[in-house]
C-alpha cells in the first residue's frame, strides 16, 4: 500500500487488548486509531489507554461496520471472544462488499475458530474480499523462542542434524473470564485455549529457518483430556459463584488438563515428534511457559518463570491482590519473578511488528489463517483422540464436521 503508516482498529477491548496496546510501544509505523467493544466501558478505556501510551489517537466506534467505515482504519485486529469470530469476520466482509469501507487486511487471535470448520470459514470469508490475513501466534515472536531457534538451526542442526523432538507447555491457574471456562462458548477447554500456542510454537522451532510449514507433514496425534481440579467441589462452588451461576463444573465441566503427542515426517523423511501438556490446574507464581528443543548433539530450554529479575516481600509485607509481577499472578509475597516486559518477552512486540510491516508492503503475514486452519485441525484431532482413547492417523478422519463433546455439553470425565 502506498500509505506509509497503518491506521489499525481493534474489535474487542478486553484483556488481550490490553498487552496488544502495551506492545504497540515497539512497533514502528501504525497507530491504534479505534476500538469496538459491546461494552462501551471496554472500548473507552481501551482508547483512553493508547492515548495514554502514546501508540495512537484512538476512539471508540459504535460498530465494526462504522470502524470499516473510516478512511483513517486501514487493518482490524480481531481480539474479541472466540464465539464471535466469525460473526465478526462476516460484518467486515458486508461492509466492504456495501462499498461502506475498504481495508488492507485483518489479524485474528488465536484460535482462529472454535472448530475446523469455523476456522476454513474463516479464510474463505478474507479471500472472499481480497483481504490480507494474519494469525496472531504470539509464542512464535518471543525473543527467547526466536533467538533460540536461529541458534540451534545455525550451530546444532547445520553440524549434527535437525532436531527431533520439541516440547511446549502452558500452564496457569485458570482464564480471567467466565465465558472462557464454557465449553459451548469458547470451543473446548485449556487444549483449544492454550494448546493452540504449544502445539503452533513446537512445530515452528521444529521447522527449519525459512520453511515452508508443509515441510512437515502430520501423520499421528495422540491425546489425553481430564478435569483434575476443577470438579473438586470446592472449587466447582467457586467458579459457579465467580461466574454467577453460568458455570456448572459438576455437569459440564471442560478439561483443565490436557496432553497431546504429534508425530510429523519431515523433508527428509524423518520422524519428528511434538509433545504438549497445558493446564488451568497449575498453582505457581503465575503463568509458565516452557519448550525443549532436541536434537542429535544439543538441546534447547526455556521457561518463562526463570526471570532475570526477582523480588521478595516478606509476610510483613501486606499489598493488594494484582497482577502486576506477573501474568497470572497467584501471590503477593515470598520469592516472586517479575516478567519485566511481558508483551515483549511472550511476543506481542513481534508478531504485531510482523503483521504491520506486511500490511505495508502488501503482503501476506509468515503467520497467517493458513496457519490458524492448521492449528485447528491439530485441536480437533486431539480431542477426537482423548475422547476415543485411541491414536487418531490424521488424513483419515473428517475433521471438517467434527465437534468436541465438551462443545456440545456432554463431556464428563466423572461420570
Amino acid at each position: 500500500m502506498a500509505k506509509k503508516r497503518l491506521g489499525v482498529g481493534f474489535v474487542g477491548g478486553g484483556f488481550i487488548t490490553g498487552f496488544h496496546i502495551q506492545s504497540w510501544i515497539g512497533v514502528r509505523d501504525a497507530d491504534i486509531l479505534g476500538i469496538v467493544d459491546k461494552k462501551p466501558e471496554l472500548a473507552a478505556s481501551s482508547a483512553a489507554l493508547c492515548r495514554t501510551l502514546g501508540v495512537g489517537d484512538a476512539k471508540p466506534y459504535a460498530s465494526v461496520t462504522d470502524m470499516v467505515a473510516d478512511p483513517a482504519i486501514d487493518a482490524i485486529w480481531i481480539c474479541a471472544p472466540n464465539f464471535t469470530r466469525v460473526e465478526i469476520m462476516e460484518e467486515i466482509v458486508a461492509a466492504i462488499e456495501s462499498g461502506k469501507g475498504s481495508l488492507v487486511g485483518v489479524a485474528c487471535e488465536k484460535p482462529l475458530g472454535r472448530n475446523v470448520a469455523e476456522a476454513k470459514k474463516m479464510i474463505e470469508l478474507v479471500k472472499k474480499v481480497g483481504l490480507l490475513d494474519g494469525y496472531l501466534e504470539d509464542q512464535i515472536f518471543s525473543p527467547s523462542v526466536a533467538r533460540g531457534k536461529e541458534i540451534v538451526w545455525s550451530r546444532g542442526a547445520k553440524i549434527s542434524g535437525r532436531p527431533y523432538l520439541a516440547r511446549a507447555a502452558e500452564e496457569h491457574g485458570g482464564p480471567h473470564s467466565p465465558w472462557f471456562w464454557q465449553g459451548s462458548l469458547q470451543g473446548g477447554g485449556v487444549i483449544n485455549d492454550m494448546m493452540c500456542h504449544s502445539v503452533e510454537t513446537a512445530r515452528f522451532i521444529l521447522t527449519s529457518p525459512g520453511a515452508e510449514r508443509s515441510t512437515l507433514t502430520p501423520v499421528k496425534v495422540n491425546a489425553y483430556a481430564n478435569c483434575l481440579k476443577w470438579q473438586i467441589p470446592k472449587y466447582t462452588q467457586r467458579l459457579a459463584d465467580m461466574s454467577g451461576g453460568m458455570l456448572d463444573y459438576a455437569n459440564k465441566p471442560a478439561e483443565d488438563f490436557g496432553r497431546a503427542l504429534v508425530e510429523y515426517r519431515a523433508e527428509n523423511g524423518q520422524t519428528v515428534v511434538v509433545e504438549c501438556t497445558t493446564s488451568w490446574s497449575y498453582v505457581g507464581a503465575g503463568l509458565r511457559l516452557s519448550m525443549e528443543l532436541l536434537g542429535p548433539e544439543y538441546s534447547m530450554a526455556i521457561n518463562s518463570l526463570d526471570t532475570d529479575l526477582k523480588i521478595f516481600l516478606s509476610r510483613e509485607v501486606q499489598g493488594d491482590v494484582g497482577e502486576d509481577l506477573i501474568e497470572k499472578q497467584n501471590a503477593e509475597t515470598g520469592l516472586m519473578p517479575v516478567v519485566s516486559n511481558e508483551a515483549s518477552a511472550y511476543g506481542y512486540e513481534g508478531e504485531n511488528r510482523h503483521m504491520v510491516k506486511a500490511f505495508l508492503a502488501g503482503k501476506r503475514p509468515d503467520e497467517n489463517f493458513s496457519d490458524g486452519v492448521n492449528v485447528t485441525e491439530l485441536l480437533m484431532a486431539a480431542y477426537m483422540s482423548a475422547e476415543i482413547g485411541k491414536t487418531v492417523d490424521f488424513g483419515s478422519v473428517d475433521l471438517d464436521i467434527f465437534i468436541p463433546a465438551v462443545a456440545r455439553g456432554t463431556w464428563n470425565p466423572k461420570r
